[in-house]
């Protein structure tokens, strides 16, 4: 008796293999050891400075504390014009309303965390009720997290779906997926969740939530950007890609530049397509730029 592929094995099969070992390791270092130096310009870290999603994700925030937060964001703006702001703020569910009435700043966006961040462990309609009130709070982009749980399990029809209803949930504003890279840890199983994930309607893939497991890698970045030029190849849609989870040094995000440039190409560095997830990391390009 034959075994009926799922779609989705199929779909996972459409795509190139996920590099391995040491194999992965050399593909990488061959880019930086070519391109990084030329990268590691001052106008670089500038349009780095622009993709930063600045965030605040503590358990004893404050609305007080996310008024300041956000004021300076605002009191930034103007300050030198050839660098750019952040990208967005980025905050829990219930503080959105709070950046959105105190933001002034031009072309900053609300983002915020949902669907039970960081676990994604949670009934849902649960996840999709706080998405929706978080759009309606005022949030432009929405960041949630892989059904980890459902996808190791090789549940890919939960999965997928909990993603196409926080999707539906969205309305107008753009849903990032949270892979959480480091909990998947093998090439493969990225490749996967990175296939799944756009397949089910996300605008971005976001490497971790940098709280429970580690965060972004170059490796994990490397899988992730070879999927999206597939993808792109593929249907002719270009999705964006976050790295978060202990990116702080302007090194480190030249690194991830470079795999950008290299694996996607001069049309993904826009803030439209490229987002690091980070709070320390505009006081280090800072030091580096002024």
């Amino acid at each position: 008796m034959e075994q009926t592929i799922s779609k989705y094995e199929e779909a996972f099969a459409s795509f190139a293999p996920a590099l391995m070992g040491e194999a992965l390791q050399s593909a990488i270092a061959k880019i930086l050891d070519a391109e990084f130096e030329a990268n590691n310009t001052v106008e670089v870290k500038k349009f780095l400075h622009g993709t930063i999603d600045l965030t605040t994700l503590m358990g004893a925030d404050t609305e007080t504390k996310v008024a300041k937060f956000t004021e300076q964001v605002n009191d930034y703006d103007g300050l030198d014009d050839s660098i750019p702001n952040v990208a967005a703020i980025c905050v829990y569910p219930n503080f959105v309303s709070t950046v959105r009435e105190t933001l002034t700043a031009p072309n900053v966006r609300v983002a915020c965390v949902s669907g039970a961040f960081p676990a994604s462990q949670s009934f849902i309609e649960v996840k999709i009720a706080e998405t929706a009130l978080a759009v309606a709070a005022g949030a432009d982009e929405i960041d949630i997290v892989l059904n980890l749980g459902k996808f190791l399990e090789g549940d890919y029809e939960e999965a997928s779906s909990e993603i196409e209803e926080q999707k539906a949930a969205c309305r107008d504003a753009h849903l990032k997926v949270i892979l959480e890279t480091g909990a998947l840890a093998e090439p493969e199983a990225i490749r996967r969740a990175s296939i799944l994930s756009l397949y089910a309607g996300a605008d971005f893939l976001k490497t971790s939530t940098g709280k429970e497991y580690p965060g972004a890698s170059l490796e994990a970045a490397y899988i992730m950007c070879t999927v999206l030029k597939e993808y792109h190849t593929k249907y002719g849609h270009k999705r964006g890609i976050k790295f978060s989870g202990g990116i702080k040094t302007a090194e480190d995000a030249v690194k991830y530049y470079t795999l950008v440039k290299h694996i996607l190409g001069e049309e993904w560095l826009t803030p439209e397509l490229l987002r690091i997830g980070a709070s320390s990391l505009v006081a280090n390009l800072h030091k580096e730029i002024l």
